[in-house]
């Protein structure tokens, strides 16, 4: 059973995705045929006064089609509320959308998080050294010890939130062979600690294994201010993580390529997040939400980012697209790429999973 809200959560972005793109439409007083969660064949559905409403069986995304190219459509091709028809900026518009609304509804769940569960804190301020790793690490040689509580660095003041430890964390990267200014606490004493870290640029390290300075808990927010400002830190640092975790995807793809995750993983995931806490359901469709809208607008066939390229390319091309088989060739080819890597990584996680068990597949 503890499987069935990861799923819903996944169900629920897909929807969300694809009602950005049919709203954007129906607003603008596009033609809008069909609204089809999932691909394949039809499990239900309905038909509307003008659209048809579908689930179908392969739950790996799902679509808003256009009566432009149905044959059986009664519209006239020249109708100028074809999608097609339309100027630029609306088409753009609506295949945005849905990026837009995943986007939005992350920072919405975030924000109820914040609201309904409170804020993650400690109750003493700074990060705490727990462990220094090498006796010649730059910590060793500057004289940090383990038990130290680093209060600022370089006039950065690190408080009682949960994100301490990310943000020393990624100061430190940023100063790799630069002079750091530490304020330190040892023993109840205020000392100055000047440490250089080492490493490549924006990689700098110091050597030690960092902790909370207590253990974490939730607080209620004190007021509506206090809980946009930290849904907004949350989602900054979400998106930020994904951009970064896409990043190192593309600059080093044969080593991080093994630990990519398909829908059966993520549902896995998901499912022991909500066993250990179910407020961690929140974070969960944040951020499954964040890389849902990320990966979408990558310039890729068959994914937002694609279309909008070929509008870009239309754009340049003083209006005048390139041809519509091209066109369809292309971003047929990249879904049918897009499902076989989704079918892939539904083996592939699945098979893990069976591993992780102590079952053999047959």
């Amino acid at each position: 059973m503890s499987a069935l809200p990861a799923i819903a959560v996944l169900a629920l972005l897909i929807l969300v995705h694809e009602l950005g793109h049919f709203m954007a439409a129906r607003l603008q007083g596009i033609h809008v045929n069909r609204f089809s969660i999932g691909f394949g064949p039809v499990l239900w559905k309905y038909q509307g006064k003008q659209t048809e409403y579908a689930l179908r069986a392969i739950p790996l995304g799902g679509y808003v089609g256009f009566p432009d190219d149905d044959e059986d459509s009664d519209i006239p091709p020249n109708d100028p509320n074809l999608m097609k028809n339309r100027p630029i900026i609306d088409r753009a518009i609506v295949i945005s959308a849905g990026v837009i609304a995943n986007f939005v509804f992350a920072y919405l769940v975030l924000l109820v998080m914040t609201l309904s569960v409170g804020i993650g804190t400690v109750d003493q301020p700074g990060v705490r050294i727990s462990k220094i790793l090498e006796p010649n690490a730059p910590a060793a040689v500057s004289g940090l010890r383990s038990g130290d509580i680093i209060l600022s660095a370089n006039t950065t003041e690190f408080d009682t939130s949960l994100t301490t430890l990310d943000r020393f964390q990624s100061l430190i990267a940023k100063n790799a062979n630069q002079t750091v200014d530490l304020q330190v606490m040892r023993d109840g004493k205020m000392l100055q600690v000047p440490i250089l870290p080492d490493g490549e640029s924006g990689k700098g390290r110091i050597g030690v294994r960092l902790d909370f300075t207590g253990k974490p808990h939730r607080r209620a927010v004190h007021s509506i201010g206090e809980a946009l400002d930290n849904a907004t830190q949350s989602f900054e640092r979400l998106v930020v993580m994904t951009v970064q975790g896409l990043k190192q995807l593309a600059t080093n793809f044969q080593t991080t390529a093994g630990q990519l995750s398909g829908p059966v993983a993520i549902v896995a995931m998901g499912s022991e997040l909500v066993k250990s806490d179910a407020a961690a359901l929140f974070d969960f469709t944040a951020i499954i939400s964040i890389n849902l809208a990320i990966i979408n607008i990558l310039p890729l066939p068959a994914l937002d980012g694609g279309q909008l390229v070929f509008l870009l390319i239309e754009a340049l091309r003083g209006g005048k697209p390139l041809p519509e088989e091209l066109q369809n060739n292309v971003m047929q080819g990249g879904l049918v790429i897009l499902l076989g890597l989704g079918v892939v990584m539904i083996f592939k996680d699945s098979f893990n999973l069976l591993q992780q068990s102590g079952l053999s597949p047959l």
